[in-house]
């Protein structure tokens, strides 16, 4: 049994995870352009020692015999075969980009999707995975890899050393052996600093993202000093690590160095030597020397891209995790579109990481045609529901159901194309806001459908007045627009195509009174329809179209029935109405 399946590196070893087998898998995709470049690099050891014959041939015959059309002539074959050795590096070099660029089609849209349908805990790392995959591809296309691929022809030039006389070939296999002790004592030595370095610096650049998103909100709060202080401190850390390893890994490589300017010295001054005694010619002096150092150079080159291939190895392993904790992709049998009924079984959600409960224990059912207001102090757990009601938070017990059938039962953009989301936040997107609506929908019928869900949400006249209207571009996170427009584009995006399950997280908690009247037209319209409509709300104005009621407590139900009754209790509870808005006030 060979070590890499005995260690289960192989996509076939019984002890490798679903990550590390899909990993393997998409390589050996790869393999054609691999086993070309290998080639390749046969080749290229092979015409590399032309320039040791032409050395050799122009010392022991040129010079000796004085034969200037054999100069001529051995001059044309070195120059065709440096041009091909030439070529060949160039080939190869292009072989190992079309690799990379080939484990991106296969495995980039596996780590996209895995972004959004991970289960794991969502650590910098996993969020930006994108990153470390391609710090794995450029080391797949760089001087590392190259190093390993000539490593294997090395001996090569050693046994052609051992041609010319034992004690070259011995000083040339002493001094290779000794190099490649060196390495890997010097990769042992850098490997825990790399894996510090690689570790910190995911966070550090995931907090300058943040920082550079909520600029605005940094400065208006003078925390613009108090955030700088905090990120120059997280890359002091990430930097401190680094320059370890810089430090050591700078010490070995000019250790190594060193011994191979040393080595290729002394295969000169061993050549004079013989040379003298007359056992080897003068050209077999320059031939060996030359050997020595490109028997050596791939030694070198590695252990000179040892951070590279130390952040790889990172790399590899943070991709690995992130396909292991995503969803297993499996065949879904398609369902009917649902007609709107929504019913939660005793759903249980705790906090990431943490024994505490978020939501315990949550039971209800909505009709088609009917409004459910959710109420409940800050912290109650109403954001928490919404999302685990849509499927963006998975529950840890308990179940979804969308006309009886297990939300999870779906696939996920197809349910979702029958299922109206407004999130608290409002997130938008890059791009136009016509896309936005449309949930950048690639289907050339979608654009029909924009207006009419801008103007059942109320939100057509307002897009009308931006200067483009609804081909105006957003940035990053909707840019360019207030909190107010942004709820009210993100309504839109959530009543597109008239779904039949909507859920709408605080949708007035940025409208004035003009848009609260909006909203409750646009409530009534979907009412009207048959629409499933559940609404997480701290505010009045948009409970007068509600059939029931939902209070929340801690992450429990407290009260659950028709509005009247519900509002009722309240009230029998010496709570008057307008300190019942304030006690159950508050996003959750």
């Amino acid at each position: 049994m060979d070590l890499a399946r005995r260690f289960g590196w192989e996509s076939g070893s019984d002890r490798a995870s679903r990550g590390e087998k899909a990993f393997h898998d998409a390589l050996k995709v790869c393999d054609p352009h691999f086993r070309t470049a290998r080639i390749f690099s046969a080749l290229i050891a092979i015409l590399y020692l032309s320039p040791s014959i032409y050395m050799m041939q122009v010392y022991d015959r040129v010079l000796t015999s004085r034969g200037l059309f054999t100069l001529v002539f051995l001059s044309a074959i070195v120059a065709f075969a440096l041009i091909t050795h030439s070529y060949l590096e160039g080939s190869r070099q292009r072989l190992l980009a079309r690799a990379a660029l080939r484990l991106d089609q296969v495995l980039g849209p596996k780590l996209v999707r895995a972004g959004f349908e991970s289960r794991g805990g969502a650590d910098a790392r996993n969020a930006q995975i994108l990153r470390e995959f391609d710090t794995y591809r450029q080391y797949m296309q760089g001087p590392g890899t190259t190093g390993m691929m000539d490593l294997p022809f090395a001996p090569l030039f050693v046994i052609v050393a051992f041609g010319f006389h034992p004690l070259l070939g011995s000083l040339i296999l002493g001094g290779a052996m000794l190099l490649i002790g060196l390495a890997l004592l010097g990769e042992r030595a850098t490997r825990k600093h790399t894996a510090e370095a690689a570790a910190k610096s995911p966070a550090a650049y995931a907090a300058a993202e943040l920082n550079h998103v909520s600029k605005g909100t940094i400065r208006a709060l003078g925390m613009r000093g108090a955030m700088s202080s905090r990120l120059i401190k997280e890359r002091s850390r990430m930097n401190e690590s680094e320059a370890r390893n810089s430090f050591v890994a700078g010490r070995y490589a000019g250790l190594i160095r060193l011994l191979r300017m040393v080595l290729q010295s002394a295969s000169l001054g061993v050549g004079a030597y013989l040379a003298v005694r007359e056992e080897i010619s003068g050209g077999a002096l320059i031939a060996a020397s030359i050997l020595t150092g490109r028997a050596l150079a791939p030694i070198e080159q590695i252990v000179g891209s040892w951070r590279q291939i130390s952040l790889a190895r990172s790399a590899k392993a943070a991709i690995i995790g992130v396909l292991d904790s995503a969803a297993e992709e499996t065949p879904r049998q398609a369902l009917p579109a649902p007609r709107s009924s929504l019913s939660a079984e005793r759903i249980t959600i705790r906090a990431p990481g943490q024994d505490r409960l978020l939501l315990a224990d949550i039971s209800f059912s909505v009709s088609g045609g009917e409004i459910l207001g959710v109420i409940g102090p800050s912290g109650s757990g109403k954001s928490t529901l919404a999302r685990a009601l849509v499927g963006a938070q998975i529950a840890d017990a308990g179940t979804v159901r969308i006309d009886g059938s297990n939300i999870v039962d779906w696939d996920a953009d197809s349910l979702g194309a029958h299922v109206g989301y407004l999130p608290q936040d409002s997130v938008l997107f890059a791009g136009t806001i016509g896309e936005n609506i449309s949930r950048f929908s690639a289907d050339p019928e979608a654009g029909k459908d924009v207006v009419p869900a801008a103007q059942i949400a109320g939100a057509h006249e307002m897009i009308q007045r931006f200067p483009q209207g609804y081909n105006s571009m957003l940035g990053l996170r909707g840019e360019g627009v207030s909190a107010g427009q942004a709820q009210r584009v993100a309504l839109a995006r959530a009543l597109f195509r008239n779904p039949a399950v909507i859920i709408l997280d605080e949708p007035n908690a940025h409208l004035d009174s003009e848009g609260d009247a909006s909203l409750v037209a646009t409530l009534r319209m979907a009412k009207a329809r048959g629409a499933c409509v559940i609404i997480m709300t701290h505010r009045s104005g948009v409970l007068g179209v509600a059939d029931k009621l939902l209070v929340l407590r801690d992450g429990q139900v407290d009260k659950f029935g028709p509005r009247d009754e519900v509002l009722a209790e309240l009230k029998a509870a010496s709570i008057r109405p307008v300190d019942a808005r304030r006690a159950v006030g508050g996003a959750g």
